[in-house]
C-alpha cells in the first residue's frame, strides 16, 4: 500500500512551477527572477523555471513547452505585486494558448503576490534600514513613511497599494504612512512629499514598492534626494526595492499551493472587468483588455529577429481576434477562423495576424470577429463572409458595414 507521504512525493515528481516575470531590458532584473526561481525550487522540491511576458527569454509559452516534456502538471505563479493587466489578461491569455497547444498537460494559473504579512514585514525592515541611515528612531522621532508603487490604470491594483500602506502603519510607531505612485495615477511621489513637508516631520522614509532595482527605483531615489535638498528641516531618504529577499519565497510558496489546489481567490468584487466602477464603466466585460493583450503580444512576436533592441515592435497593420468560446464555437467560429487565415494567406495585400480569442462578451451574437486597432467588431459572421472581411477591410480598409456589430 502506498503511504500518503509517498503518494504526495509521486505527485510532486510529476509537476513543475513556472515563475512568470515581466521581463526587462536590464539583464540584472531578469537574473533576479531566475534567482527567485532557483530559490523557490530549493524551497518546494519541484522543478521551477522562469518565463517572461516580454523583453527577455524564454517567453511563457517557450518555458511551458520546455517543461511539458517531463511533467503532466504545471502551476503558473505570478511574480507581480498587484493584479493589473498582466495578471488579469496577459498571463491568462498565455496559459489558454498553452492549454490548447498541450491538451494532455494540466496548467494551473495562480495569483499575484498581493497583500501578504511577509511583504509587510519586509517593508518594515526596509524602513528600519533607512531610519538607521538617517539616525532616526520611530519611537522618539516623528517618522513619516511613503510607500511608493509604480501606479496602474487598474483601481484594484492602486487600492491594494493603499491597503499595504495601512497595514504597515497599524501597530507600528510611525507618525504616518502614506501611499504614492511613480506615474499613471495620483498622488505622484513628488506631490505626496511636498504635502508631508507641511507637517514638518523629523524624517521621511520612502519605500519603493518594486521588485527590481531599475529605472523606476532610480526615479524614486532622485525625487527623494531632490526633496531632501529642498527641505533642509526634513531628513529624507529612499530605501531599497524588494529584490530577492527570502521572504518573497514564503509568499510564492503560498501562491503555489493555492494554484495547484485550485483555491486561487482574485478580487472579483472590485475588478473593473467584472463590475461597473465609477470612471471605468467601459471596461466591464474585459473585451478591450483582451484585445489590448492580444495586440501587445503580437507586437513582440517578431522581436527574436531583432539583434540590437529586443523591444522593437514589428506589429502587423491589423490584429484579428476570432471568439472561439463555447457559444461562438457552436455557431461555426473555428471554420470562420480557418477561412480568414486562408483568405489572408491568399491575399498579396493583407498584413494581419489572425488569432483565437476567449469570450468577447457578445454571446448569442456571434461568431464574433474583432479587428484591431480599428475597434470594429463583426457579429454573426459566417465562413462565407471571411473573404469579404479580408478583401475589403484588411486589404483596403473598407469596413464591411452589413456585418458590423459594434465599434469601440
Amino acid at each position: 500500500m502506498t503511504t500518503n507521504a509517498s503518494a504526495a512525493s509521486a505527485r510532486l515528481d510529476d509537476e513543475a512551477v513556472l515563475l512568470a516575470g515581466h521581463g526587462s531590458r536590464r539583464e540584472k532584473s531578469n537574473d533576479q527572477v531566475r534567482e527567485l526561481a532557483a530559490g523557490l525550487e530549493d524551497r518546494l522540491g519541484v522543478p521551477v523555471d522562469a518565463g517572461f511576458l516580454e523583453l527577455a527569454k524564454p517567453s511563457l509559452s517557450d518555458a511551458i513547452d520546455g517543461l511539458a516534456a517531463s511533467v503532466s502538471r504545471i502551476s503558473v505563479v505570478h511574480l507581480s505585486l498587484f493584479a493589473a493587466s498582466h495578471v488579469k489578461n496577459d498571463v491568462p491569455l498565455a496559459v489558454e494558448r498553452a492549454r490548447a497547444a498541450h491538451p494532455s498537460l494540466t496548467i494551473h494559473n495562480g495569483a499575484h503576490l498581493g497583500i501578504h504579512p511577509a511583504l509587510v514585514d519586509l517593508l518594515d525592515d526596509r524602513a528600519a534600514d533607512v531610519e538607521a541611515t538617517l539616525g532616526l528612531d520611530r519611537e522618539t522621532d516623528d517618522v513619516a513613511v511613503v510607500v511608493c508603487a509604480r501606479g496602474s490604470s487598474d483601481p484594484d491594483a492602486n487600492a491594494d497599494a493603499h491597503k499595504l500602506a495601512r497595514l504597515l502603519y497599524e501597530g507600528r510607531a510611525f507618525d504616518r504612512v502614506e501611499t504614492a505612485f511613480v506615474g499613471v495615477t495620483e498622488p505622484e511621489l513628488t506631490d505626496a512629499l511636498h504635502t508631508l513637508a507641511k507637517d514638518r516631520p523629523d524624517g521621511v522614509v520612502v519605500l519603493p514598492y518594486m521588485l527590481g532595482d531599475g529605472v523606476l527605483t532610480g526615479r524614486v531615489r532622485e525625487w527623494t534626494a531632490d526633496f531632501d535638498g529642498e527641505y533642509p528641516y526634513v531628513d529624507a531618504a529612499a530605501g531599497d526595492p524588494l529584490g530577492t529577499d527570502p521572504r518573497l519565497l514564503d509568499v510564492l510558496g503560498d501562491r503555489w499551493q493555492e494554484a495547484r489546489t485550485e483555491s486561487v481567490e482574485m478580487s472579483c468584487d472590485t475588478c473593473k472587468y467584472k463590475v461597473e466602477l465609477d470612471g471605468y464603466e467601459a471596461d466591464v466585460g474585459g473585451a478591450r483588455a483582451t484585445l489590448r493583450a492580444l495586440t501587445h503580444q503580437a507586437s513582440h512576436a517578431d522581436r527574436d529577429d531583432v539583434d540590437d533592441d529586443p523591444h522593437v515592435h514589428d506589429a502587423p497593420a491589423h490584429h484579428v481576434a476570432v471568439c472561439t468560446n463555447q457559444t461562438c464555437a457552436a455557431d461555426g467560429a473555428p471554420e470562420v477562423l480557418e477561412r480568414l487565415r486562408q483568405a489572408a494567406r491568399d491575399s498579396d495585400a493583407c498584413d494581419a495576424r489572425i488569432t483565437r480569442s476567449s469570450c468577447l462578451g457578445r454571446c448569442g451574437d456571434g461568431p464574433m470577429v474583432a479587428v484591431y486597432p480599428d475597434g470594429v467588431w463583426y457579429g454573426g459572421v459566417d465562413a462565407a463572409d471571411a473573404e469579404r472581411i479580408v478583401s475589403s477591410h484588411l486589404d483596403r480598409d473598407r469596413i464591411v458595414s452589413d456585418l458590423v456589430d459594434q465599434t469601440l
